[in-house]
């Protein structure tokens, strides 16, 4: 039985119907699909159901990428590493589609990163990322509100931005303390 490491920030989205959700947001059969932190690979099964073109996968826990190279065998690329060492835009020759149940201790900061390194070639086509409800609310807030700031602008700068559903903590395990929100994001042109 695998346990979640508080230190990595893991709590495994295990709500089938919200994994759902996520997989029929955007339309990738024969498209290009990184995951970032696929855990236990709840929301890689969902992914290869819709029959991506081609899928890698960032997952920093030793033991789980272990699993899920044990798994899904040649059928998945795993990147053994931490999310903020790796250069996306290096990784494919076309544009991806990205899902991630970010860790929410470093979810802005990978966030941050990304849009901050976005140049003329975007490496992505959409980003379909899960944060906690507080930092999604600043990421989607509106000019004059209590939630807008340096996030609301920085993620509105490149990216147009739209909320896909609020997420109840029974939907992991372990269960967090906070509710969760998903975003989708797309390139500005």
């Amino acid at each position: 039985m695998i346990k979640a490491k508080k230190s990595l920030g893991q709590n495994f989205l295990i709500d089938n119907k919200i994994l759902e959700i996520i997989v029929n947001t955007i339309d990738i059969e024969n498209k290009t699909v990184l995951e970032i932190g696929p855990g236990t690979g709840n929301l890689t099964n969902y992914i290869f159901k819709k029959k991506p073109k081609k899928f890698l996968a960032i997952e920093k826990d030793n033991k789980l990428a272990e699993d899920l190279r044990s798994k899904y065998l040649n059928n998945l690329q795993i990147i053994n590493d931490d999310v903020l060492n790796i250069n996306e835009s290096n990784l494919f020759e076309e544009k991806v589609i990205v899902f991630g149940n970010l860790p929410y201790n470093i979810s802005t900061e990978i966030l941050s990163k990304w849009i901050v390194n976005l140049r003329d070639n975007v490496w992505f086509e959409a980003l379909i990322l899960m944060f906690q409800k507080e930092v999604a609310d600043r990421i989607i807030a509106n000019i004059n509100s209590s939630n807008y700031g340096r996030l609301t602008i920085l993620a509105n700068w490149k990216l147009d931005i739209s909320k896909i559903t609020d997420i109840k903590p029974n939907s992991f395990k372990p269960k967090p303390k906070v509710d969760s929100s998903l975003l989708f994001f797309t390139p500005k042109k």
